[in-house]
């Protein structure tokens, strides 16, 4: 069995269809691990979505930013944004299957010393505390009151502190899970979305503090398109850019191997 972990798609599906007859997995054997943000930006969200929950358990897919959006625009708790391309998804006939299975996806997925998630973890969390603060939030998504608590997660998050309860302690939770590009020598996060390279001073990419807790794992992420696709020690960045015109890569974590393809979709 060989696992291929897949950069943000963002409804980019005629790029996923040509990067999965580049790597062809067997449909019998092999393993697909989604980065999360399914849907927006690109064109066909509603493909894309459609897709993932047809493969069943061949693919594992966390929650990423874009993908909460659309949950709280299908809520009713939040505006369209300027570039949103979810209409298709909100006039689907099937939408309530579809909303229903995308709000039970996980936001952390563990194995075999490997940590999927959609932007990145606290320094102080090991892989097994991230799972535990994720199950927290998705207790809340995956209940009848789904919407009331996903509301809740809407507003401006606090810095991490181990005390922290209720939604202000979700918010917090998914400000590094969905969102955390660079953060400071403490963890606290600084809004940056540039290159790591040009981080603002007192700013390093949230997997290159050397003492993080959750180094006895390997993490795969995606979130951070100006990073491109990058293959750490300990980590694995796969958003390559498609939504932007650039690539979609795939990355088979039992031997590292990069496969990539020239994004079909321009838009942005």
């Amino acid at each position: 069995m060989a696992r291929y972990a897949i950069g943000d798609i963002q409804g980019c599906m005629a790029s996923l269809e040509r990067l999965l007859a580049a790597i062809a997995p067997d449909p019998a054997r092999d393993r697909l691990w989604l980065v999360g943000d399914l849907v927006n930006r690109g064109p066909r969200s509603l493909d894309v979505l459609r897709w993932a929950r047809a493969q069943g358990d061949r693919v594992t897919t966390v929650l990423g930013n874009h993908d909460l959006h659309l949950l709280a625009r299908a809520a009713g708790l939040a505006p369209a944004k300027r570039r949103d391309t979810l209409d298709a998804v909100l006039a689907a006939p099937d939408l309530g299957e579809l909303i229903d299975w995308l709000r039970t996806r996980p936001l952390v997925h563990v194995e075999d010393g490997w940590v999927l998630v959609h932007a990145g973890l606290h320094p102080r969390w090991t892989a097994a505390r991230a799972r535990a603060l994720a199950a927290e939030v998705e207790a809340g998504l995956r209940s009848p009151r789904w919407k009331e608590w996903l509301g809740q997660l809407l507003a401006a998050s606090p810095p991490w502190r181990d005390d922290l309860a209720g939604a202000a302690r979700g918010r917090s939770i998914l400000s590094y899970l969905v969102r955390v590009r660079t953060c400071d020598r403490t963890g606290g996060l600084v809004d940056f979305d540039g290159p790591p390279e040009q981080a603002p001073d007192g700013a390093v990419a949230w997997y290159a503090l050397p003492d993080a807790a959750w180094r006895d794992h390997s993490v795969v992420f995606g979130h951070w398109a100006a990073q491109g696709l990058r293959l750490g020690d300990r980590w694995v960045a796969t958003d390559a850019g498609c939504v932007w015109g650039k690539r979609l890569a795939a990355v088979r974590l039992d031997d590292r191997v990069a496969t990539t393809v020239d994004a079909v979709e321009r838009s942005g």
